[in-house]
């Protein structure tokens, strides 16, 4: 007797949506390899491009092919499982395909469907005879709360409802076609999370490359990047940036995932995103480190009218009360974003430290910003100046440890470090 045992086939609960099982029967002795050989060979070709099996396979729509099958006496019988995140029709006619192979190896073979699993409603099933249990023999002493389980069913249902658009099969929230205004991530764990609170016009990258789809989207609806805060978001928000019209700029927190983002980071991050403009410099610099003018880059953004300048800041060991308070937010209130800090010091001749909410730490003439970086014991999350920004300067800001500098201009900058953004505004 003579067995062979494909490996079991792990598949993502993320992405996979059914599970087809086939039936093979071999006049003859075949192994594993024969019959995957026979499957490719076979169906390579019969349904074009768009649903040929190795491509299939190679962008993750359809997983590893599991082959269990077992020989006796000259006939060689056993399943075959293939599972897929295709949608139902395109499964459907996959399955189909298969039943029209004929030989494995130098075989007379017969494949049959026996059945396409849903994946999901298998799970519905587990999890209902699970709840059954846990209903009859856990809730003795507890009582359900039924604000967490609205959230959980609306939660679910939120989830159901990510798709996929375009040729490219982008993963797309529900409203991604219909709205006006759509939010780039970069993968459908993304789009997912952001379901989860409601936000339903995301559109996922998925992956290094920028698909047509999302450049067509981007050139007719007003767009937002919000990626991840690590080198990989940066090098997907720098492609995007040459390829496609992105309007703003969403920033996580350093070395965070959207996928991990609570929904007030999320909130946060969405409230204070910033106009391309004042991101794209630092992606396309000189070899000097100068940025290129504003009309290469096609900046049409006009300076405010100049407020009053603001009177002498006092020393740190001045009392508050001894400080001049901000021009512009004693006749605008004070700044809660990152545009708005741009805009109030811009014309000053100042620079303000901000915290991690944008509030104002401290705000100083120009010639101070050294001296008062000293002083603040690392609690600065980032600093705004009307003015350039050196090699030097831009080191001790790297060493106090600040997130983000935003300024005029960046002059003569050979080494740029990874751990802070620069933006530069008009």
């Amino acid at each position: 007797m003579h067995d062979t045992w494909g490996c079991i086939t792990t598949y993502s609960s993320d992405t996979t949506k059914y599970l087809i099982h086939i039936h093979l029967t071999a006049e003859g002795v075949v192994e594993k390899p024969d019959v995957v050989g026979a499957i490719f060979g076979q169906t390579e070709g019969l349904l074009g491009e768009e649903l040929d099996l190795r491509d299939l396979q190679r962008t993750g729509r359809v997983g590893r092919i599991d082959v269990q099958i077992t020989s006796r006496k000259g006939e060689t019988k056993g399943e075959i499982l293939i599972s897929s995140s295709l949608d139902r029709a395109e499964t459907a006619i996959l399955a189909a395909s298969l039943e029209t192979i004929d030989r494995v190896g130098p075989c007379v073979a017969h494949v049959t469907v026996e059945s396409i699993e849903d994946i999901r409603v298998a799970k519905r099933k587990v999890i209902a005879e699970r709840a059954k249990e846990l209903l009859s023999g856990y809730f003795n002493d507890a009582s359900i709360d039924s604000y967490e389980l609205l959230d959980d069913v609306r939660e679910s249902i939120r989830i159901e409802k990510i798709s996929v658009i375009g040729e490219d099969k982008v993963p797309a929230g529900p409203n991604v076609l219909d709205t006006d205004a759509i939010i780039v991530v970069e993968g459908r764990a993304d789009v997912i999370n952001l379901l989860k609170y409601g936000i339903k016009n995301a559109v996922a990258v998925e992956g290094t490359k920028v698909t047509g789809t999302i450049i067509e989207l981007t050139q007719t609806k007003t767009s937002t990047a919000f990626l991840d805060g690590d080198r990989g978001g940066e090098l997907i928000l720098r492609e995007l940036l040459q390829v496609a019209d992105i309007d703003y700029v969403a920033h996580s927190p350093r070395g965070k995932s959207v996928e991990d983002m609570t929904r007030k980071e999320v909130i946060k991050a969405l409230r204070n995103k910033v106009p391309v403009e004042y991101v794209r410099d630092q992606f396309f610099m000189g070899e000097e480190g100068e940025a290129p003018g504003e009309a290469e880059q096609g900046i049409t953004e006009k300076p405010l009218v100049p407020a009053p300048a603001p009177e002498p800041v006092g020393k740190p060991d001045e009392s508050d009360d001894r400080r001049p308070k901000s021009r512009t937010a004693e006749k605008h209130g004070a700044p809660k974003t990152l545009t708005d800090h741009l805009r109030a010091v811009r014309g000053h001749h100042i620079a303000r430290f901000l915290s991690e909410d944008y509030g104002i730490l401290r705000e100083m003439k120009i010639g101070d910003l050294e001296t008062s970086l000293d002083e603040m014991n690392g609690d600065i999350k980032g600093v705004v100046l009307d003015s350039e920004v050196n090699q030097k300067l831009l080191d001790h800001l790297v060493e106090s440890g600040v997130e983000y500098v935003a300024a005029l201009e960046f002059k003569g900058i050979i080494k740029r470090p990874i751990s802070i953004r620069l933006i530069k505004f008009a």
